[in-house]
């Protein structure tokens, strides 16, 4: 198959850049049932903007290109060695041209290979089947949405649900209470997979063998369709919205796959996939590698607007984009939040409050302009609900520096500073580091140290996705601070209000968790904790408890 690398690799670029049409009308439906005057519907309208910028800039929808896996199946007498082997050969490729951010990384010593190769890296299971063509399909599913995985073994008492038993009934229970635990921090509107039975391992694959459905497919076991339509409409009941915010649209999609299992065993393992549902396959000639067909809808064409125009859009003042949307299923509405008034100075803002909340002071969420570094005063001015946008310099961190951080001296002042909860996807040429995709990571990681990490060194605003806990919120009241939510997995959004790398600390942690210090404009975020003890995250976790407690009574008898 003298052109399979190649066909791999083509494979790779399209699973990272061009989210397919199924999902595409997927996040459609979402958008139309959401008000796009709240955060939430602030958050699918950016989500929007960055499918189209990805596709029209051939880059990485988000930074995070997670693990890829490939499940293929081939004729017998196809040689799956040499097939291996150009696989990893088009890893290697896209790696170095950031199609994929560098992910692999031993677990002993924390370095990364920086080629995605490593034990275990990629994922690849092979099959053999009696038809003649070679079937590839990938998926790319980030760390953020992995995290959020869930496994129980029934029967088992759930939260707010009570018993499940090992029947139909506490299956519902525990898919019901898998997308409740989630809240925002798999970057929701999610999709997930189900899988019934098997053994432990045997359990979770089968679960995320169902993501490689297709959304609108319908379920061939008429009971576990049932299962599926029953989710659907009721998981969106529990008001986690997206990102967490709050809203109608939790969940866009739930496929439920069953095998048997041992008798002492009962598992239901949930595969936990993000909005940017990064999934793709191609029908291969076995004779000379070319690719025959595309297994999955192309997205290039599929608006994701909630209405089908074709008019471009406005860049949204609103959340400080710095690109243009055209041609992107933006409809022109998206250009403004009708309860937002005009954008305000910090100074501005600490008049505006007179101590009262947001929502109240303003009528709404208000724009505020800060330039780092940032003073206390500036920060106190802000409430939950806020966007925030920024200029300046602001640094990335994630688990490694954090770690670090605890017991040394930082390489650069951060007295006022802005940190990022970021790895992005970088490539170096002779004039320097380029960003090429720079959402934000999933911060409860770094719950252990923020709250320290605040103190030791006087960081006023921290941003990342799905917020953050208790330890967090009250360092954030006690030394001034907030928590500014990004939207994940909007990684082509943010790029673009990133004008330029100033300079790298830590490269020997690897691309993604090295310490970056990007000067950026316009990077607009949402606060989701504030330096007076509000938490929008918290708020949202208990509404929701209440919810998914509704839902306690038998359906399936």
């Amino acid at each position: 198959m003298q052109h399979f690398e190649d066909s791999v690799y083509d494979l790779i670029v399209e699973t990272s850049t061009n989210l397919p049409g199924d999902v595409r009308r997927a996040v459609a439906r979402g958008r139309a049932l959401e008000d796009r005057a709240t955060r939430s519907g602030l958050a699918l309208t950016t989500i929007a903007q960055n499918i189209g910028m990805a596709e029209l800039q051939v880059s990485p929808i988000c930074q995070d290109t997670g693990m890829p896996t490939f499940i293929i199946h081939t004729p017998v007498g196809v040689n799956q060695i040499e097939m291996k082997k150009d696989i990893h050969n088009a890893i290697i490729r896209a790696t170095k041209n950031g199609k994929l951010r560098p992910n692999s990384v031993d677990s002993l010593t924390g370095e990364n290979s920086g080629d995605n190769l490593g034990a275990g890296t990629p994922v690849i299971h092979f099959e053999q089947w009696e038809q003649e063509g070679v079937d590839v399909r990938l998926i790319l599913k980030g760390g953020g949405c992995e995290n959020k995985n869930i496994q129980y073994s029934l029967p088992a008492e759930l939260e707010g649900l009570g018993k499940a038993g090992r029947d139909l009934d506490g299956i519902r229970k525990c898919i019901l209470h898998s997308v409740y635990q989630a809240q925002g921090q798999g970057c929701s509107a999610g999709f997930i997979g189900v899988g019934i039975g098997g053994d432990r391992t045997a359990g979770y694959e089968l679960a995320k063998k169902q993501l490689f459905r297709k959304v609108e497919d319908v379920n061939p076991n008429g009971d576990l369709g049932k299962l599926e339509d029953y989710i659907m409409e009721n998981a969106n009941k529990l008001g986690i919205g997206t990102m967490g915010f709050g809203g109608e649209v939790t969940l866009l999609g739930c496929k439920i796959g069953v095998m048997n299992r041992l008798p002492a065993s009962f598992f239901v393992s949930v595969a936990y996939n993000c909005w940017a549902f990064r999934r793709q396959g191609v029908l291969i000639d076995p004779a000379t590698g070319d690719i025959k067909q595309w297994l999955y809808e192309s997205g290039t064409g599929i608006s994701v607007g909630a209405e089908d125009r074709s008019e471009p859009a406005a860049v949204l003042e609103t959340v400080g984009a710095a690109a243009d949307g055209g041609g992107l299923g933006v409809v022109p509405e998206d250009a403004a939040i009708p309860a937002a008034p005009a954008v305000l100075s910090a100074a501005e803002a600490a008049v505006n409050h007179d101590g009262e909340p947001a929502d109240e002071a303003a009528g709404g969420s208000r724009e505020v302009r800060l330039t780092t570094p940032v003073s206390e005063e500036d920060i106190r001015s802000l409430r939950v609900g806020d966007v925030v946008i920024l200029s300046g310099e602001m640094h990335t961190g994630r688990d490694a520096l954090h770690k670090y951080l605890m017991d040394h001296e930082a390489p650069v002042d951060l007295d006022g500073a802005v940190i990022y909860h970021c790895g992005p996807v970088m490539l170096k040429d002779d004039e320097g580091w380029h960003v090429k995709a720079a959402g934000p990571t999933t911060s409860i990681r770094e719950e252990p140290y923020q709250g320290d990490i605040i103190k030791k060194f006087g960081i006023r605003a921290v941003i990342g996705k799905g917020g953050m806990g208790p330890k967090t919120l009250k360092a954030l009241q006690e030394h001034g601070g907030v928590y500014l939510n990004a939207i994940g997995g909007a990684a082509q959004y943010y790029a673009e209000c990133i004008k330029k790398v100033n300079s790298v600390d830590f490269m020997e942690f690897g691309i993604p968790e090295a310490m970056w210090h990007l000067q950026v404009d316009g990077f607009a975020a949402i606060v989701t904790m504030d330096a007076h003890g509000n938490s929008l995250h918290a708020d949202v976790e208990k509404d929701s408890a209440a919810k998914l407690a509704q839902f306690r009574e038998p359906v399936f008898k």
